[in-house]
């Protein structure tokens, strides 16, 4: 994995995926009377500490349960009854962030192994309607936040949410716009927030979930980048950012689920696909309803069964089956209007990818070839699936097949570079690498996960 696609995918993506989230205070705490007396000066005396946080329990309830209509309304009515708190505002931008996420199948992890996606496309602006509500909704959560801070400069809260505004920020340029350059200086912004918020308390554990991030992002730069950062004063450790996000996975308040999605992707990339397992599974059981976590306890089953498969053969098999289980429930018919309908152009898509790594090449292919052909199936997601299966007959020696599958790409739409790729495949048959676990050897450079076209 390259460095931009490093920084880019865990700096704007992961750092960012928690800016929903703040931690609750109630009364004086570790910081000192004064300071909690400060804090009450600058909030409203009407305010209602109990139901703000059963209104913000319940928003997030929904949205981790893909219900993005109910946390709408759940958001929606925060910045009613509390209007002059930025927490609201900065919900409901963080609901409808992964709600076009979503939409456009952009929530899968795998998209962002692909070299293409990091290629600025400046046409690639999503809806227009969805990013001018998601920009008055930052602007007004950061207006907010200036106003507060204006009358206590140590209104934690005012803080915590104004790094999270620019953190949204930073993730939206880089995840729905593709434009990642004018997403770095908000997600070092929203960094700087944090930092200056527990610098005033140290305790406000939720904010250390960017600070972890940043910490291993550093840590995890190539050697010479990594000494050249170093004399720029940015040092990290991927130790001790995954220590940090732990340690918020266990006592975080608000931040806890935020934690383990994030360990979920850093982890795997470290090899350790049995924790990813555990987080996955975790919150797939708390929120059932959520498929993405269903599906991420797959990928890192199989992941785990291909580290198993030449030193114990039977258990690899075990834990392949078990992961293959996941996505045939998933594809299952739903059970009455209450059980959660999963997109079937992305299951199908995933489960040709875990099929691939199982070395199950030619039952790949069928999953992807299916991926496209689902009706009215996501449009990014018709091109993808028919690369990814043109690779896939590739790997099993179907070369003819896979050459059929190219040039239909090339009569598709270049979604993240296909194009380039589908002509790459025409010239010479895709080769699968397989690089597992190559990242688990501390805070040395880093350069894959598993899985890319040799090239």
């Amino acid at each position: 994995m390259n460095t931009c696609k490093l920084l880019l995918t865990i700096t704007l993506t992961a750092t960012l995926a928690h800016a929903a989230t703040a931690q609750a205070k109630k009364g004086a705490t570790a910081e000192g009377p004064n300071v909690a007396a400060e804090k009450t000066a600058a909030t409203p005396a009407a305010f209602d500490r109990k139901r703000f946080d059963e209104m913000r329990k319940e928003g997030f309830d929904a949205l981790y349960n893909l219900d993005y209509d109910g946390a709408r309304r759940h958001f929606s009515e925060m910045t009613r009854v509390f209007p002059d708190h930025p927490a609201g505002y900065q919900f409901l931008a963080a609901g409808l962030w992964l709600r076009t996420l979503n939409e456009s199948r952009r929530l899968q992890a795998s998209l962002y192994n692909n070299e293409g996606f990091y290629k600025e496309d400046k046409n690639d602006n999503g809806d227009t309607k969805a990013a001018a509500e998601f920009k008055e909704l930052t602007r007004k959560t950061k207006e907010v936040c200036e106003t507060r801070l204006k009358a206590d400069p140590k209104d934690i809260d005012a803080l915590y949410y104004l790094g999270a505004s620019e953190g949204l920020k930073a993730a939206w340029g880089s995840m729905v716009e593709r434009s990642f350059m004018s997403a770095l200086k908000n997600g070092n912004d929203s960094v700087d927030h944090h930092r200056d918020l527990l610098k005033i308390d140290p305790t406000y554990t939720d904010a250390k979930v960017t600070v972890g991030m940043y910490d291993y992002v550093v840590g995890a730069l190539p050697l010479p980048v990594k000494i050249l950062a170093s004399i720029g004063g940015f040092r990290g450790s991927k130790k001790r950012g995954l220590a940090t996000l732990e340690d918020v996975a266990r006592n975080g308040t608000w931040a806890k689920d935020d934690a383990k999605s994030l360990l979920i992707a850093l982890l795997k990339r470290e090899g350790r696909f049995r924790d990813a397992y555990t987080y996955a599974n975790e919150l797939a059981t708390k929120y059932p309803r959520n498929y993405l976590f269903k599906m991420e306890a797959a990928d890192a089953l199989v992941s785990q069964a291909e580290v198993e498969r030449a030193s114990n053969p039977e258990a690899a098999k075990k834990t392949e089956s078990e992961a293959f289980a996941v996505f045939d429930a998933l594809l299952a018919p739903a059970r009455g209007p209450a059980a959660p309908h999963p997109p079937l152009d992305l299951v199908h898509y995933n489960y040709g990818e875990a099929l691939l790594v199982a070395g199950q090449p030619e039952r790949a292919a069928k999953e992807l070839l299916a991926s496209a052909a689902v009706p009215n199936a996501e449009s990014s997601m018709v091109p993808r699936a028919r690369l990814r299966a043109a690779q896939a007959l590739d790997v099993a020696g179907k070369r003819e097949e896979a050459l059929t599958q190219y040039k239909a790409v090339l009569a598709l739409p270049n979604v993240f570079d296909s194009h380039e790729d589908a002509k790459r495949g025409l010239k010479e048959p895709y080769t699968l690498t397989h690089k597992v676990g190559e990242n688990a050897s501390g805070d040395e450079a880093a350069s894959g996960a598993k899985g890319e076209q040799a090239q």
